[in-house]
């Protein structure tokens, strides 16, 4: 395809970001990626692994020509990297970021940029693996996965079309809503499932025959707790950033966990073969679609 865009800046070149990178590369949606990072060791990795075409260490040399600015940094890091590349984007430069709650993002996007800047366009990336950093980044990450951009009423609607732009040429499907629906959804398929597995793993290695438990375990427990193996310090700060969607959403799996155990103090059989029966049904019908 002919390059949409010059010059796209990812700051960020983990798993998602240089996912992203070698996936526009491919597309040649641009010319060039510029990569940036506080390590130089990772920075060098990306160019000797092709990832990306130049990197910098300062952010705001880094976004200085830049079409395209896609922050893919910890939630907890956004804030600052925000306000250090502000001063330094041209007058048409479209800013995104890949993190997994939004209205905090666009909480510290209008504080940084300003209230009147209508080219940030949040965003997420419903896809990854347990693995993370650019030598686990992938050409086909994005293939097929949804991507949900959450822009306010006031952003430029051609730079949400070019974010949306973007994000196809990496393959994925986009679609938009709301920040505040986002997050409501996002606690509940994603959030909430990463704590449950965190907290049956920390829970069985607590017990004194955590040996012989983990020696036994079979397909279930490694397909469940798969991705315990995420990134502790990310998913710290998107439960500290989402936290009021995703306490509700574990009050409401707290209730069920509740009525489960009703049933089996109570001997209930029926009431648990109608739960599981029903949970089945859900899972099939959302595998098949």
């Amino acid at each position: 395809m002919t390059a949409k865009v010059k010059t796209v800046c990812i700051i960020g070149t983990g798993l998602i970001g240089g996912s992203l990178a070698l996936a526009l590369k491919q597309s040649g949606f641009c010319q060039r990626v510029v990569g940036a990072g506080r390590t130089e060791a990772t920075l060098k990795k990306a160019i000797e692994l092709n990832v990306i075409d130049h990197y910098e260490t300062d952010f705001s040399l880094a976004v200085n020509d830049a079409d395209i600015v896609v922050v893919a940094v910890p939630l907890s890091a956004m804030k600052n990297v925000f306000e250090q590349i502000a001063p330094a984007l041209s007058s048409t430069a479209v800013v995104t970021d890949a993190g997994s709650a939004k209205q905090t993002v666009i909480k510290d996007a209008e504080s940084a940029f300003g209230k009147d800047f209508n080219r940030f366009v949040a965003g997420h990336p419903i896809s990854g693996t347990e693995k993370s950093g650019v030598t686990a980044a992938f050409t086909g990450l994005y293939e097929n996965r949804k991507v949900i951009l959450t822009p306010t009423d006031k952003v430029d609607s051609g730079a949400v079309e070019l974010i949306a732009d973007m994000w196809r040429a990496a393959g994925a499907e986009v679609e938009t809503m709301s920040a505040e629906h986002h997050d409501m959804v996002l606690a509940g398929t994603s959030h909430l499932p990463h704590i449950l597995a965190f907290g049956l793993v920390d829970c069985l290695n607590n017990l004194d025959e955590v040996d012989e438990v983990f020696r036994f375990a079979a397909g279930g427990f490694r397909d469940f707790t798969r991705i315990a193996s995420s990134d502790p310090v990310m998913w710290r700060d998107i439960c500290l950033s989402n936290r009021k969607d995703i306490l509700d959403m574990m009050n409401k799996y707290q209730d069920q966990l509740q009525t489960i155990s009703s049933a089996l103090e109570n001997n209930d059989g029926e009431a648990l073969i109608e739960i599981f029966a029903r949970a089945k049904q859900a899972r099939d019908q959302f595998n098949n679609q």
